[in-house]
């Protein structure tokens, strides 16, 4: 290859590269349960808080696997019935935390608050992760753009699914070190 042709595809690959394509140990991260409809904040290795959501009125509507935030928005523009951000009539609530399910780009499906705070807990949506205004805005105040969230319906614990994904520390008490213990 040329050095021209070198440069082109090394600028491709870095534009279309994810922003934090595998999660490092103790990166922020974020599980989503559909059995349970919660949804744990991981970050430096323990899960720092837990919240109930809302999701899809079928399984299928709330897409499962590992995705990436790719938007974030305060009070979020409600296209499909021209409802500004910050009216009371959005269902989009005061956050919306997007990420790339099926090719969207944060645009289609998201973590987002809601203006029906009494559908948190049950399957309502048609297809997003709904939040508390509250517990939203405080979300959206840890993550950036590029933190994974991965979405699974099953019957382990929080803790049980990030395990698996890798994204908890194995803390151990220092007296069961057994380099201390020599000591």
């Amino acid at each position: 290859m040329t050095g021209g042709r070198t440069l082109l595809v090394m600028l491709v690959v870095s534009v279309l590269w994810p922003l934090n394509p595998v999660p490092e140990p103790g990166d922020p991260y974020i599980i989503i349960n559909k059995s349970s409809n919660k949804l744990a904040f991981i970050d430096g290795g323990s899960i720092v808080k837990e919240y109930p959501v809302a999701t899809g009125k079928k399984e299928e509507l709330t897409p499962e696997g590992e995705f990436t935030i790719t938007v974030k928005a305060v009070r979020p523009y409600y296209r499909k019935q021209d409802i500004q951000g910050g009216d009371p009539d959005n269902p989009l609530g005061s956050r919306w935390i997007g990420f790339d399910a099926e090719n969207t780009n944060g645009r289609v499906y998201g973590i987002h608050g809601t203006n029906r705070s009494s559908s948190i807990g049950g399957y309502v949506s048609n297809g997003c992760v709904r939040m508390h205004n509250d517990d939203v805005n405080e979300l959206f105040e840890k993550v950036e753009n590029g933190v994974k969230v991965w979405i699974e319906s099953s019957p382990e614990s929080m803790g049980d699914a990030a395990k698996k994904r890798g994204v908890l520390f194995d803390r151990k008490p220092l007296y069961l070190n057994e380099d201390l213990k020599k000591m």
